[in-house]
């Protein structure tokens, strides 16, 4: 038997899979109250708001991938908010800017995490809006035993709230102080929001999807949009240096819905793996497998070895100068070429004994690859994986992620994140901020994902959903920015073609590369880097070095950040959650 560092669990009634306990337990007790996957996975998605500020907030994003017990088609929640309808390219050149900043009024899309949560409880829900609100509420308004990374994070920031951002400094250094870990730190504010959601819910009736569309409006075009367009105004400093005012409006925020669509899927090694679609780089893990199914047969891999890891980041950097290349919302990119054997044959080719150092895309159909101007320029340092934060607010990688099933078969992987407390400035009447995607744009026109009014920014946030003969078996997806789909890969390598169980393949050491333009502000890249966990060993690392890596070692416990959750055709529930940080929890019976 493989030591790891915790149980699989394994149960029949319900499991939970996240990146902090107390999402996991309160999820957990809405399956106890009679509760289904998509209440619980809701309630764990607030209670995140709250305990993990500094990796998303209600001003964010959430996408999740769903299945039902009635209908096992994967089904794609869309809560990624768009681009403001003042955001514009000319707008952000007038104000002498070539990027977006990655901090700031400024950097906000529109929020769309709490519509989506409601739109997933309104069509797939059990239970009342005020059963699933109320952990949240309770750890807002009583307090919650606040994380020492909260108070490390704020401590980065210190400055920019004292001299710049009065409101985050007046809820994030009360008396001057950071949180202290395990303190309480409450956020009533932000409880007096939800509970005036819940009231005016309450106030439509009985019927407890009147009370959802109730709260969505109200949110949309109430009190909430209000304040943010009120707050969205007032200039305030962001990572550019300057002080700037915010794009969104009230209109933009009643203007936003959440949205359901059809999924990406790719048939790989007898499993059918849903993705995001492109508007997202999820795909960006389907061309992964794609390519590697064409370099011979994924359970022979050994994953221990040098040759295993040279070849996935390889096959990882062909993927994702596609995702850089081609993806977008509101373009026409031509995925079923960039997941055809022949296209995933052509690019597997490319794959040889000596690390690449350079950015090269594929032509599907014949069409000739664009490229930001900015790549060739600008150049970073290797992320080791840890959520970064810079004094300025500008964030890399700060994530969270749920992923509960059921007793009847509903299940649900879901990915919020944005709207973290170093995003923007807190707008005090609502106890939260906007967030700051919008920096995944481009200022270049002609690009798949260059700025435009209404679309979508080309998110990292990639929910994971497997299925088996038409089941949904498998629930998965890990916190980490560009690194989320290359932590997965590895994941499901494990899992599903080696065999391993989830908590192993969980542990197992883990890698990535920074060899393409980071989706984050300045979005750097770093040609050739390969960064491990130094329990892959000397042997291994000397030997990637041989072939032209540019090896950066982490510490033996710092990469990936999986959650997964599992069911076996007889009903076997398992789940299991990952032990860095001592953080991430899984919970079921």
């Amino acid at each position: 038997m493989t030591f790891t560092t915790r149980p699989t669990l394994r149960g029949t009634f319900g499991m939970v899979s996240s990146t902090h306990w107390l999402a996991s337990q309160s999820a957990m007790r809405l399956l106890e109250l009679g509760g289904n996957a998509f209440d619980a996975a809701a309630a764990a998605g607030f209670v995140l708001h709250v305990v993990e500020p500094h990796l998303n907030g209600p001003g964010g994003e959430v996408p999740a991938i769903i299945a039902t017990a009635a209908d096992p088609t994967p089904r794609v929640l869309c809560g990624q908010g768009v681009a403001p309808a003042g955001a514009t390219i000319e707008h952000f050149k007038g104000l002498g800017l070539s990027l977006i900043p990655g901090s700031g009024p400024l950097a906000a899309t529109v929020p769309g995490a709490v519509d989506a949560w409601l739109l997933l409880l309104r069509d797939h829900g059990s239970l009342p809006l005020r059963t699933v609100l109320e952990p949240a509420i309770g750890y807002a308004r009583n307090g919650h035993p606040v994380l020492a990374r909260v108070g490390d994070t704020v401590n980065t920031v210190r400055e920019l709230f004292t001299e710049h951002w009065p409101t985050s400094a007046e809820l994030w250094l009360q008396g001057g102080e950071a949180p202290r870990a395990n303190e309480l730190f409450r956020n009533p504010a932000y409880a007096d929001t939800l509970e005036r959601l819940v009231i005016a819910a309450e106030e439509a009736g009985a019927d407890r999807v009147a009370q959802l569309e109730r709260a969505r409006t109200t949110w949309r075009q109430g009190f909430v949009a209000e304040a943010i367009d009120r707050f969205s105004r007032l200039p305030h400093r962001d990572s550019s240096g300057e002080d700037h005012s915010g794009l969104i409006t009230g209109d933009d925020v009643a203007s936003y819905s959440a949205s359901w669509e059809e999924p990406a899927t790719f048939d790989w090694h007898g499993h059918t793996v849903a993705k995001t679609g492109p508007w997202g780089q999820g795909p960006a893990l389907l061309q992964s497998l794609a390519v590697l199914a064409e370099l011979g047969d994924p359970s022979a891999l050994d994953l221990t070895g040098a040759e295993a890891v040279h070849v996935t980041t390889e096959v990882t950097k062909l993927s994702y100068a596609d995702r850089e290349a081609w993806y977008g919302d509101g373009v026409d990119v031509p995925l079923k070429t960039l997941l055809s054997p022949g296209y995933a044959a052509e690019r597997a080719a490319l794959v040889g004994a000596a690390a690449s150092h350079e950015m090269r895309p594929g032509s599907p159909d014949g069409r000739v690859p664009r490229l930001p101007l900015l790549v060739a320029g600008v150049v970073g340092d290797a992320s080791t994986g840890e959520p970064t934060v810079a004094p300025d607010g500008a964030t890399r990688g700060d994530t969270c992620h749920v992923d509960v099933i059921d007793q009847w078969g509903n299940v649900i992987s879901a990915t919020p994140s944005g709207g973290w407390l170093q995003s923007s400035p807190t707008i005090p009447e609502l106890g939260f901020c906007l967030g700051s995607r919008l920096q995944m744009f481009w200022l270049e026109d002609g690009l798949a994902s260059s700025l435009a009014p209404g679309l979508r920014p080309r998110t990292t946030l990639t929910p994971t959903l497997v299925l088996r003969d038409g089941a949904p078996v498998l629930a998965c997806g890990s916190p980490g920015g560009d690194q989320q789909d290359q932590w997965q890969l590895l994941f499901l390598l494990r899992h599903l073609a080696g065999g391993q169980e989830l908590q192993e393949a969980i542990d197992a050491p883990a890698w990535h590369t920074t060899a393409f333009p980071s989706s984050f502000y300045p979005r750097a890249a770093v040609p050739g880097n390969l960064t491990v966990e130094s329990r892959l060993g000397p042997v291994v690392r000397d030997t990637l070095i041989s072939k032209g890596h540019q090896v950066v070692e982490s510490d033996p416990w710092s990469l990936g950040r999986l959650c997964a959750v599992s069911r076996t055709p007889d009903g076997v529930l398992s789940a299991a959650a990952n032990p860095r940080g001592m953080q991430g929890y899984a919970t079921g019976r």
